[in-house]
């Protein structure tokens, strides 16, 4: 079964309102095996929203639009749904009953002429009842392909689509098992982990499993796809993949998960390992802990941390030795290693990370070159250092430095053995 999702409304198209309505309608079509193979947002006019219906017309089994169902001027898609399908606006007596109730015990005021235009709909549409709402839904079927328009109102679009749109397409329409399963994959850029399973994609084909690369800053998950009718083997044929994919590239397999971040699987482990972490911060100005301290339950494992920003808040705050900057400078392993090692004592801590860099534009207390981040890591058997550079801008060496932590953290809380 194949879907289209349309979003009406220029505030959409310049991004005045961010569509967050087919994310969720995607979303729950996936689930129940109705593939979204297209999704548009287009003007709030009869002839756009026209134009687009046509072109949808049994190309696809089930269009849903969203938006336009108000009671002023600019809501047209009533009268295009009526146009559409040479229907007439006619007054829905349970709609208009409900509309006036809402008025008059929710709003305290008799039900308006404007009010009273949301309870006109087409003569020959099947009503969505929207109980939480004064807009109902609609839908009607023109030869091949069903229509459906729904409220923009988040809150109403949800509950017509769990408690009315869902029912209706798993009782009308011939559904297949879509099964999605996601690895997460770091320390690898996209066009690298390409190459190197290269061969392992192209087996894919013959099991007609789909894999798309889903690449964020840091990392790059991967989504292996199937649509069948026989769910529990789709299942094996996808695990069996994983499972070569692991053995193909073990330094970089984060494994399968829920997880939407490397920073996700950190915490999880420093949860299974009843582990606590603390750090110190120079040239990524508290990234780190804010990062950290944005996930619930943190305070189980994050104890705190020290912004050291400036050379002698590393001395006065975690004992750093002055001479030890002026021999090797402020930016360098051995002062992120004095660091880690301060941190974990000050926070009396398991594990402690510190970053001490240059991010630029100017170099700063350092003449290391911009873009120069050292990183200590103080865990209970040792402390390591390393130092990375991350070239420019300011924002790109901070967020890289970030999440190249999370990576050597990842690796030292999987294995349990050196993260450098």
């Amino acid at each position: 079964m194949k879907a289209a999702i349309v979003t009406i409304g220029d505030e959409l198209l310049i991004g005045q309102v961010i569509d967050t309505n087919s994310v969720f309608i995607g979303s729950m079509l996936e689930e129940v095996g109705c593939s979204v193979i297209e999704k548009v947002a287009v003007k709030d006019t009869e002839t756009a929203i026209f134009e687009t219906m046509s072109r949808y017309q049994n190309q696809v089994d089930l269009v849903i639009l969203t938006g336009g169902l108000g009671p002023t001027k600019d809501d047209v898609t009533k009268k295009t749904f009526a146009r559409y399908f040479d229907d007439e606006l006619v007054l829905h007596k349970k709609v208009f009953l409900h509309v006036k109730q809402l008025m008059e015990q929710f709003y305290k005021r008799p039900i308006s002429e404007m009010n009273i235009q949301q309870a006109y709909v087409p003569s020959k549409c099947k009503i969505l009842f929207n109980e939480v709402g004064t807009a109902p839904g609609m839908l009607m079927v023109k030869e091949q392909t069903t229509f459906v328009s729904l409220p923009g109102v988040p809150y109403e679009m949800k509950y017509l689509v769990t408690e009315k749109l869902l029912p209706y397409i798993t009782k009308h329409f011939q559904l297949n098992a879509i099964v999605h399963t996601t690895v997460l994959t770091a320390g690898i850029g996209e066009s690298l982990l390409a190459e190197k399973i290269e061969q392992w994609e192209n087996s894919l084909s013959a099991l007609d499993i789909k894999l798309s690369y889903l690449p964020q800053f840091g990392m790059v998950r991967l989504r292996l796809s199937k649509t069948g009718t026989d769910e529990e083997q789709i299942k094996q044929q996808i695990h069996h993949k994983m499972e070569e994919l692991e053995q193909l590239i073990p330094d970089f397999f984060i494994g399968i998960s829920n997880a939407s971040s490397l920073l996700d699987e950190v915490s999880r482990l420093l949860k299974v390992h009843q582990l606590t972490i603390a750090t110190a911060e120079s040239c990524t100005g508290g990234s780190i802990a804010r990062q950290l301290t944005s996930l619930e339950g943190s305070s189980a494992y994050f104890k705190g941390s020290a912004v050291t920003y400036a050379t002698e808040s590393k001395v006065q705050v975690l004992g750093v030795q002055q001479h030890i900057i002026d021999t090797f400078s402020v930016v360098s392993e051995e002062v992120a290693k004095e660091m880690a090692v301060g941190v974990k004592k000050l926070f009396q801590t398991d594990i402690a990370v510190s970053t001490t860099g240059n991010a630029g534009p100017l170099k700063g207390d350092s003449e290391k070159e911009v873009g120069t981040v050292c990183i200590g890591i103080a865990t209970p058997e040792k402390t390591e250092t390393v130092t990375f550079n991350f070239g420019q801008p300011r924002s790109k060496v901070i967020e890289a430095a970030v999440h190249k932590v999370w990576f050597l953290l990842y690796q030292y809380l999987k294995q349990k053995k050196s993260a450098i």
